[in-house]
């Protein structure tokens, strides 16, 4: 396929509705060679001392900073996130210098043995990863998504989201500049067909996606047979509980952000919050005179807590939820008309607060992606956990109170790969993160992730006969 025949795509900014950038998707040709190349030089990184592995993982978030104004300017046009705000280079680079402190979890390990034999294990490089990447934190995710497998010894094919393709542009631009040996990471933008193709094609050993639960489906389909290892972090609909106990002036500012930064795009966004009746009203006022000062406007020209939401598709979806839950007897309590009426484009979704919702509503049970927060009441521990874990998600949840030992024992019962106590909306760097149900498969991040991304050798060696 030629120039002249690949297929084009526009980048359509949520800030106001214009074009920011055209592209074209690579041909089969291009396709081609990129996997040839990754392929030639799979097994010379793999060789790589690791610790020159982490040399170019380092220079590589380094250069990322030092592209970091040209990478927010990019992050703000085509996501919407306001550009003060649009800086992910910091949480990229500690990834990175994490995933290095993370790199003594690939040490041999020995295991006992009869006289004249030694046992061990190593963990050795997959091959040729595809990494596919959300426009939600298409900078940070890059550490998950690249640095962990690069560090275990794997070469990359990165696609990330047609929404933010240009982050690929630079990333690809950083790693030349660090020093990364040719074939050992290379963006394309890809068809999803396409995409499917080459995890289909039995050439990969692992493919990484964060991405929406239909696209999860679709990687994980493309590569039955294959044998391929599938690692998927997919979406949330996660669940905060308020016992009668928790301390609601600390508690009230951490959840206001856990359910509006980053316009509640965020897989672990607080969605559903359960309020124990004893203390309902006060935390609902309480909530809502913090809820109604989250500011939202141009995210250029202005400094807005939130701007618009990804696209005028997904403004629409998040209005859905609404509507439905109003219809079915949600009240909204912010007043309405409170983000400016010059606004450009279609995307832009008011901060809203929805109380008097339960579990036949849409905004109950779907992922919303937006800044919208629905609050149930319930009776006690044992309904709050009943309606947290009464869901097809799993990513992470939270309790709130001041009996750390009463919320361990709720904490263990929730059904989600992370849980906290008196905090939400975190991906702690040190942990693995991962989802239960519909929220994924397997784990990226700290030692864990290290491991998921490479595979296992047995040693047995004997070195003297009897």
């Amino acid at each position: 396929m030629d120039i002249a025949e690949r297929a084009a795509f526009d980048v359509v900014s949520p800030v106001d509705g214009r074009v920011y950038a055209r592209r074209l998707y690579a041909g089969s040709r291009e396709i081609e060679a990129a996997l040839a190349r990754a392929e030639a030089a799979a097994k010379g990184w793999a060789r790589t001392p690791i610790a020159e592995r982490i040399a170019v993982i380092a220079r590589f978030g380094e250069e990322m900073a030092r592209r970091a104004p040209a990478l927010a300017e990019a992050v703000a046009w085509q996501m919407g996130r306001p550009l003060w705000q649009a800086d992910e280079t910091a949480r990229l680079k500690l990834v990175g210098d994490l995933t290095a402190e993370a790199a003594v979890a690939l040490a041999d390990e020995e295991f006992a043995a009869d006289p004249g034999i030694r046992r061990f294990t190593r963990y050795v490089a997959l091959g040729v990863t595809l990494s596919i990447c959300a426009w939600n934190y298409p900078v940070a995710m890059l550490g998950y998504l690249v640095s962990g497998p690069l560090v275990a010894g794997n070469v990359v094919l990165f696609k990330h989201s047609p929404q933010t393709p240009l982050i690929g542009d630079i990333a690809a631009e950083a790693f030349a500049a660090a020093g990364a040996p040719p074939g050992v990471f290379q963006a394309l933008d890809m068809t999803h067909p396409d995409a499917e193709r080459v995890i289909g094609s039995g050439r990969l050993r692992s493919v990484h996606f964060i991405g929406s639960v239909p696209g999860g489906r679709r990687v994980h389909t493309a590569a039955a047979g294959t044998f391929t290892h599938v690692h998927l972090e997919l979406g949330g609909k996660d669940p905060a509980y308020i016992r009668p106990d928790a301390d609601l002036d600390k508690a009230i500012p951490l959840l206001i952000e856990g359910s509006y930064s980053n316009a509640g795009q965020s897989c672990c966004s607080v969605e559903r919050i359960y309020v124990h009746e004893a203390i309902a009203p006060r935390f609902i006022e309480a909530f809502a005179a913090q809820a109604a000062e989250v500011t939202i406007d141009h995210p250029i020209d202005a400094r807005p807590y939130i701007g618009p939401v990804v696209s005028a598709r997904a403004a629409q979806t998040i209005r859905t939820h609404i509507g439905d839950a109003v219809a079915r007897g949600a009240r909204r309590v912010l007043a309405p008309g409170r983000s400016p009426t010059s606004l450009p484009g279609e995307a832009y979704v008011e901060p809203e607060m929805l109380v008097g919702t339960d579990h036949t509503m849409t905004v109950m049970r779907e992922e919303t992606f937006g800044p919208v927060v629905a609050i149930q009441t319930v009776r006690d521990d044992a309904e709050a956990i009943r309606l947290m874990n009464d869901s097809d998600y799993g990513l992470s949840a939270s309790v709130w109170t001041a009996d750390s030992d009463t919320g361990l024992k709720l904490l263990d019962e929730i059904e989600a790969g992370t849980v906290y106590l008196n905090r939400c909306d975190h991906a702690d760097l040190y942990l693995p993160w991962g989802g239960l149900k519909n929220s994924g498969l397997g784990r990226v991040n700290g030692r864990e992730g290290l491991r998921q991304a490479s595979d296992i050798k047995a040693f047995h060696v004997r070195t003297e006969f009897a």
